[in-house]
């Protein structure tokens, strides 16, 4: 049998893919988001992974939002988000959502395919019996599951989907083999055939807690640092002349993948009986760092002289990281709203998000220009952009103080770096 794809969920993982799989193959995109749907058959992709070039260049693929178009594929990646609740416990609720929808319409030889980034053994204990309850079919004898954890880099242009080495696995060895040879079809830089699914899901949860444990340990290094007025990046810039050693820089840790899939992995270790000690102190100082931020900052104001209640204050970037629209999980939103709970005027500034999408999310008004005179710049994501704004006037013109985050603009600009 011919393969039809059905992609289920179309942001930052699932469109790339769709394109790549719909150059080979019959590809239906599918998100629950109609609106989503309509811009994507007009060429429009507001996450800006895809241009309506490399949109049109997928012969094969086409959109919906309707359940019953999807049924008639036999292959079902899933990429839905997996993100945590208030309680920092995983959210399956999309997950579960995307299971039972499946369920529905699973007919005999389908595969599915999770790319969601869960933990260790989740699709074995939580989807297929999902799958199973609403299909009344089998495992592993009417259909079958495959796990290959996503490693999309939202506004990397350069490190894409075909050019990341793609991590593989399959519900029994035919399977495996089966599903690694159908990433094997779209991604140039190769694949990894994992001895299990599980073992695939541990390698993506592992892959982000590590970067996360060693983003604390510069956050740690820094919060030190900042006691001794020395400057993190001058002793990271020296510490980095020797060979092997891991240049990581502090900041703000949000995002969708490092500041979440540790939290994955921590709840599967506490259900079994292990509290894992290094995994969540790595957590907490990350997640701590924008009560930091604000504290500095308002101690920098006061330094110079500057009335806290009524001071303005200008934020530089509020995405998640640099040259991309993505605000998911943003810890700058944190100290946007710590600094308003000190009494202070708050405007944030960043043209690659979308307007709408922040003050719907966050409660935040971006504006449109830099208009006003501030007591204090805070550079907290360094869009490229950014380096064109006349920081030298804006510092001059209302005396304010700069507070950069990323060591990113000129040094004699800057009254203190994190």
């Amino acid at each position: 049998m011919k393969e039809k794809i059905a992609i289920i969920g179309l942001g930052y993982v699932g469109l790339p893919l769709a394109i790549e799989f719909g150059k080979k193959l019959p590809t239906l995109g599918f998100d629950i988001n109609q609106a989503r749907i309509e811009d994507l058959k007009k060429g429009i992709d507001h996450t800006h992974e895809a241009t309506p070039e490399q949109l049109r260049s997928a012969k094969q693929l086409t959109f919906s939002a309707n359940i019953n178009d999807i049924k008639e594929c036999n292959i079902y990646i899933v990429t839905v988000p997996t993100p945590i609740d208030e309680f920092k416990t995983p959210d399956l609720n999309p997950l579960r959502g995307a299971s039972k929808m499946l369920g529905e319409i699973l007919k005999k030889g389908d595969t599915v395919i999770y790319e969601s980034t869960v933990y260790p053994g989740c699709t074995e204990e939580v989807c297929v019996p999902l799958l199973e309850q609403a299909s009344g079919l089998i495992f592993n004898t009417d259909f079958y599951c495959g796990y290959s954890p996503e490693r999309i880099v939202p506004g990397d242009k350069v490190n894409t989907l075909t050019t990341i080495k793609k991590v593989t696995s399959g519900s029994t060895p035919d399977i495996a083999t089966f599903v690694d040879d159908l990433y094997s079809s779209i991604i140039t830089a190769g694949t990894f055939k994992a001895a299990s699914m599980k073992v695939a899901e541990a390698s993506k949860a592992i892959e982000n807690a590590q970067r996360d444990v060693n983003i604390s340990f510069v956050n740690e290094l820094a919060l030190i640092f900042d006691r001794m007025d020395i400057d993190t990046q001058d002793v990271l810039d020296a510490a980095s002349t020797k060979w092997n050693f891991l240049k990581y820089k502090p900041g703000l840790v949000g995002g969708h993948c490092i500041s979440v899939d540790p939290y994955y992995l921590a709840y599967k270790a506490e259900n079994l009986g292990y509290h894992p000690e290094v995994i969540l102190s790595g957590r907490r100082v990350n997640d701590n760092m924008s009560t930091f931020v604000v504290n500095k900052m308002i101690k920098m104001l006061i330094k110079a002289g500057k009335r806290i209640m009524g001071s303005k204050i200008l934020i530089l970037g509020v995405t998640f990281k640099e040259n991309c629209p993505d605000i998911r999980n943003s810890k700058v939103a944190d100290v946007h709203n710590e600094l308003k709970e000190f009494g202070l005027e708050v405007d944030a500034y960043d043209y690659e998000a979308e307007p709408a999408e922040v003050k719907e999310e966050y409660g935040i008004h971006l504006i449109d220009e830099i208009k006003e005179k501030y007591d204090g710049i805070l550079l907290a994501v360094s869009h490229n952009k950014f380096s064109l704004l006349d920081i030298e006037t804006l510092k001059k013109d209302s005396k304010s103080i700069v507070y950069d985050l990323k060591g990113f603009l000129p040094r004699n600009l800057v009254d203190s770096r994190l």
